[in-house]
């Protein structure tokens, strides 16, 4: 079989769920917050600063983050019609006025802007299902720094993470376990995982208690927050700014200099108490389970411990180990329910590394476009935003049966949303003031494109 390419002048494109993004973004306080926002050097802009990050938003879509990428679009009817703009700035004036934004004192309008925008999208939108730790219900919090790795580059505040690459050292926020994006402290990759923790959990807190809360006057919340961080921020400090914040806090503990034979003598001396447990699932193998209190720093009131503790004298196959395998896993807890229901959702915690991939693979930020530190922080905050639409889209489409995926989800991963749903191939018709977008019959993802939008109108 022989094939022939030529051109057409029927409007084709390969982003047919593109107006889903954009009608999103619509009903979101962004627009008017960017056009009431003022930059020295861009007065009165013949492109204007919505039109520039509503461009930029459609290609992190796309899991684009490149500013010549832009070029692609520029003459893209279908492009300006799924972001309701009238022009797409070149490369070169995107380029300009995301450096000339972060550089003035618009900066924090700018950023403000989204944050605002994404928390208005997730009180709005977003389906949080909470977990259940014994009677009560949480909503998780999750906070993490993950390495970006920038190496062989001269960008402002690149250098050497913990990770021995070098690059930034973001901390993310992410709220519940469907892996919304509540927040990013852009920060140098140099930089120590708990300095200015405490602060940005204050604003993650009050800000997860926002979109948390009620939604119309009469109702009362009963969801409760749980903060979940790794051992690399255990600090009084993060558990003293939980208490004021009325959340709870599950907080793995740093050994330090506590070996783990003195944790099997504890864990063997409490395995008859009441909290504790303890089980053989295999020949050679014991897992302990318990609580114990004890003060994280001198002059602090004690705090409740959850540990466990495996010893192993042999292999699982059936290899005698000459010196006994000890692990020890310790946690600081506000929560009062039994052990054995906390510590299950401690390792939930590692999810956050997929999202974190999400980021840096699905909307391709692991590498950030700009040299400037201040443009990129801009950047990180208009990503939070569009990884918070794409993630709204993802869950929306667990309603609909013809999506051809056997597995049942808790989420749809972002690079599926763009795959999928943004990047669907369909051919534009005008008829008047309407505008039709046509899929194939063939592609059942195309079936879910106008319910979707509906959806969101």
């Amino acid at each position: 079989m022989t094939f022939q390419f030529k051109s057409t002048n029927e409007v084709l494109t390969g982003q047919g769920g593109l107006p889903i993004f954009g009608q999103i973004l619509r009903h979101l306080p962004l627009i008017n917050r960017l056009l009431a926002s003022k930059i020295p050097e861009a007065e009165a802009p013949d492109i204007s600063h919505a039109e520039v990050v509503l461009s930029y938003l459609g290609l992190l879509a796309q899991g684009d983050n490149d500013y010549d990428h832009i070029e692609a679009v520029r003459q893209d009817a279908f492009f300006k019609m799924a972001l309701n703009i009238e022009q797409v700035p070149s490369s070169a004036t995107l380029r300009q006025r995301l450096d000339q934004a972060a550089a003035a004192e618009s900066n924090a309008q700018w950023g403000h802007a989204m944050n605002e925008s994404s928390d208005a999208l997730l009180r709005q939108y977003a389906q949080i299902q909470p977990i259940t730790i014994g009677k009560q219900q949480y909503v998780p919090l999750d906070v993490d720094v993950s390495p970006m790795d920038n190496s062989k580059t001269k960008k402002q505040g690149v250098s050497r993470t913990y990770k021995g690459v070098d690059g930034y050292a973001p901390n993310f926020a992410y709220l519940g376990h469907e892996g919304y994006a509540l927040a990013i402290d852009f920060r140098e990759g140099k930089q120590h995982c708990q300095k200015g923790t405490p602060a940005f959990l204050t604003d993650c807190i009050q800000r997860a208690k926002t979109i948390l809360g009620p939604k119309a006057a009469g109702e009362s919340p009963d969801l409760k927050l749980l903060l979940r961080l790794d051992a690399g921020n255990d600090s009084t400090d993060n558990m003293d700014l939980a208490r004021e914040g009325q959340a709870d806090f599950l907080i793995k503990r740093n050994l330090r200099g506590e070996k783990p034979a003195e944790w099997l003598a504890v864990a063997k001396a409490q395995q008859n108490a009441p909290e504790s447990n303890w089980v053989s699932p295999r020949p050679g193998k014991t897992v302990y389970q318990g609580e114990t209190w004890r003060a994280p720093k001198a002059g602090h009131v004690p705090e409740r411990i959850v540990y466990e503790v495996i010893e192993r004298t042999s292999t699982a196959s059936g290899q005698m180990l000459c010196v006994p395998e000890v692990e020890v896993a310790t946690y600081w807890t506000s929560l009062a329910d039994p052990v054995a229901d906390i510590l299950p959702w401690y390792p939930d915690h590692g999810t956050m590394e997929q999202y974190h991939s999400e980021f840096k693979t699905d909307l391709d930020l692991e590498r950030l476009p700009s040299g400037k530190f201040a443009t990129n922080r801009l950047i990180m905050d208009l990503a939070l935003l569009a990884f918070n639409v794409l993630r709204v889209i993802g869950q929306a489409t667990l309603a609909f049966p013809m999506v051809p995926l056997r597995q049942p989800a808790v989420r749809r991963r972002i690079r599926t949303v763009v795959h999928h749903v943004i990047n669907c191939a369909a051919k534009c018709v005008r008829h008047g003031r309407m505008v039709t977008v046509r899929y194939a019959q063939t592609n059942p993802w195309g079936a879910i494109l106008g319910p979707l939008y509906a959806a969101f109108a």
